[in-house]
This record gives C-alpha cells, structure tokens and sequence, in this order.
C-alpha cells in the first residue's frame, strides 16, 4: 500500500548559485558519499541537485513532518545507476511510525533542471 508520494524540482543554476552564495550549504544537506562519485570526484551541479530533490521528496511522502535531519537520509547510486535510500535517525523514526518498508525513487535531470519522486510503500 502507499502511504505517501513526494516530487520536487530544483532549478540547477539557482541551486548553483545557492552553492556558490553559502560554500557551507551542501555540506549541511548532502553526505560525502552523496557529493563525490566513488572514485572520489566531484558530482555534477545537476546530480547534486537531483539529491537535494530527493530529500524533499522524501519529506514529502512522509507527510512534511518538522524535525526530519539532512543527514538521516542518504540518496546512494549503484554500480549501474539506480538510486535508493538508506535512512536512518528522526527519517527512520517517522518512516516507522507511517510503517513504510519500502522506498522507491526516481531522479532525473534535463533542461536545466533536477527532479526526484518518491514513493512511501507499507
């Protein structure tokens, strides 16, 4: 059953310029292993902002409850690309709490901008 359903878009040059604004802004929002690839370069503007859309997605689905941390949701990519979530803390807590045990996520990025869907299953 679906218990919730988030989207966001970010425009990427807004979201660069932000970066560029507050040099501290995606270090509070993204993880390490969310900004660099693993063979340790950086991630695009673009990928970027698919993560950070996605975290808001993931807010969403669960309903925009306050409190949620930056941190406690992790967007990681395997070997072919596709995307999951790994949470933990206050996005584990209230995933519980909805009883979701099952995420699925969606990013993609063209035309100047990024955007994430999530799905909340039970």
């Amino acid at each position: 059953m679906i218990v919730g359903i988030g989207v966001d878009v970010v425009d990427i040059a807004r979201f660069e310029s932000l970066m560029e604004r507050q040099p501290t802004f995606i270090n509070r929002i993204l993880t390490d292993t969310e900004i660099h690839h693993r063979d340790g370069t950086r991630r695009s503007s673009a990928s970027l902002a698919a993560r950070f859309a996605a975290k808001e997605a993931v807010a969403k689905a669960l309903g925009g409850p306050a409190g949620l941390s930056w941190h406690d949701c992790v967007v990681s990519t395997d070997e072919s690309g596709r995307p999951s979530l790994d949470i933990k803390g206050s996005v584990l807590a209230m995933a519980n709490a909805l009883d979701v045990t099952r995420w699925h996520i969606s990013l993609t990025h063209d035309g100047g901008h990024s955007i994430a869907y999530v799905i909340a299953e039970s």
